[in-house]
């Protein structure tokens, strides 16, 4: 996910206006305007449409996707036929988007994380989620509050969610009881969390460390969220919530605070530095040589049957006591093109959103990979409340969201090259571990750096 995003951005600030100005020439009789088809284009169509369907799901992720997919196809057999179609990471899949759109031949349905989402509305090459719910009738009113409010600019949803996730505070609770502490009370703040880690941090005879106290891969995504926990903006204009935004504000003394916390406990000897592949940091939580870890919650079901110890999860903590912010939404979610499409391959691919949208695909969504499930009514399907009872660590994330109001904060920020600002960031967070830089001079640093990308990118979308 993360591989490779600072050469993405520079792709994506070379090559996007000539992506917008592509919009207005599509073919094939769909909306090129940004107004959805009406319901009457499946009706008029003759075979079977199909909707090329690009996602970057892997593993049990995977599995659960061909599920639904196997499923809806079944249902619209003979009348619409989806095909998933693996692009790699999501970084992978964004650059082979751009290039998709150069030689248009983008694919009617696109998967497409977080981050991503400035990039796409200025692509100016997709169908907005609201305006087939405006068309159609249909109540946005089931999503996710906070869910709801990422993905949307202006009041106006850009695109349907999905694979939604929140981070949450991971706990070998067997490494809790054995240090004489209770796992049913985890921390709530970041000093609480980092007292708790020099408790849990276990040497041998040699004075070698045998498990941390803590663990987190070195990634950017763990400082926007404390950020947003915090009730702190990352970049301006709200966020880019009311206006481009056209600079970042991770710089700030509470970033630093966080950065600084983070460097301290590695460099006491409290924390694993296992660097910026999510998959080391991973693998150190599930061999029990991390007694507490944050990820999203993307992992759970695959932690809850890898790990052999027994898995707790507790809210992802705040900066300090007080703090009124909650967690920024991860995942990703699904864009259906425009130009280059039929009417027909439009409205497919909104069928086949709203499916994976419903209550009971969400439900076995949520089930089979741990997922935040973005529609509401999904948590009162029988399967999923079952679920939940038999692994009540999924409930964590339920409950985390159910707290957290929306605000510009919590909405997470929208910025073309976000990307590379998060590879700032853990730039950043190397060089004050190392002790190369202070917190608040390595992020100073990343955003002056940054600048230029961010400068660019507003230019040429204008």
């Amino acid at each position: 996910m993360k591989k490779s995003a600072r050469a993405l951005a520079a792709l994506l600030v070379s090559g996007l206006a000539l992506t917008a100005c592509s919009s207005g020439g599509g073919t094939g009789g769909g909306s090129t305007d940004g107004a959805a088809p009406a319901a009457s284009a499946l009706d008029q169509a003759s075979g079977v449409t199909t909707v090329e369907f690009w996602h970057s799901m892997t593993g049990k992720n995977a599995e659960a996707l061909t599920a639904l997919v196997d499923a809806f196809n079944a249902a619209h057999r003979g009348k619409i036929e989806v095909k998933p179609v693996f692009q790699g990471s999501y970084d992978d899949l964004v650059a082979k988007y751009k290039a998709s759109v150069q030689q248009k031949a983008t694919p009617a349905l696109v998967q497409v994380y977080d981050i991503g989402t400035r990039f796409m509305i200025d692509s100016r090459q997709t169908v907005p989620a609201q305006a087939f719910a405006d068309r159609d009738g249909y109540s946005l009113d089931d999503l996710q509050p906070n869910i709801r409010n990422y993905y949307s600019v202006g009041g106006k949803l850009a695109s349907m969610p999905f694979n939604s996730s929140v981070p949450l505070l991971y706990l070998n609770t067997d490494a809790f009881k054995e240090a004489g502490l209770d796992p049913a009370r985890p921390p709530a703040t970041l000093a609480e969390l980092g007292d708790l880690a020099r408790k849990l941090t276990k040497k041998d005879g040699s004075g070698e460390t045998v498990r941390y106290g803590f663990g987190a891969a070195v990634y950017g995504w763990f400082v926007e969220e404390l950020l947003a926990e915090s009730g702190s903006l990352y970049c301006d204009a709200d966020n880019g919530r009311t206006g481009k935004a056209a600079e970042v504000a991770f710089d700030s003394a509470k970033g630093a605070e966080i950065v600084q916390w983070w460097a301290d406990l590695v460099k006491g000897g409290y924390a694993a530095n296992t660097g910026r592949q999510t998959t080391d940091a991973q693998a150190a939580f599930k061999a029990g040589t991390v007694a507490m870890h944050l990820e999203s919650t993307g992992v759970l079901r695959g932690y809850t049957e890898a790990a052999k110890f027994a898995v707790g999860t507790a809210p992802f903590p705040k900066t300090a006591a007080g703090d009124q912010g909650g967690p920024v939404i991860g995942g990703a979610s699904l864009w259906i093109s425009g130009p280059g499409h039929s009417a027909a391959q439009q409205r497919a691919a909104w069928e086949f959103e709203k499916f994976l949208a419903s209550p009971e695909q969400q439900a076995a969504w949520h089930t089979g990979t741990g997922y935040f499930p973005v529609n509401t009514k999904a948590l009162a399907v029988p399967a999923d409340q079952e679920w939940v009872a038999k692994y009540p660590q999924f409930k964590t994330a339920v409950d985390q969201m159910a707290a957290t109001k929306p605000t510009p904060a919590t909405a997470g920020c929208l910025l073309g090259v976000m990307p590379q600002a998060r590879k700032g960031v853990e730039t950043a967070i190397e060089q004050t571990v190392s002790g190369s830089k202070t917190a608040q001079q390595a992020l100073a640093d990343a955003a002056k750096e940054l600048q230029p990308a961010i400068d660019a990118y507003n230019s040429s979308v204008g």
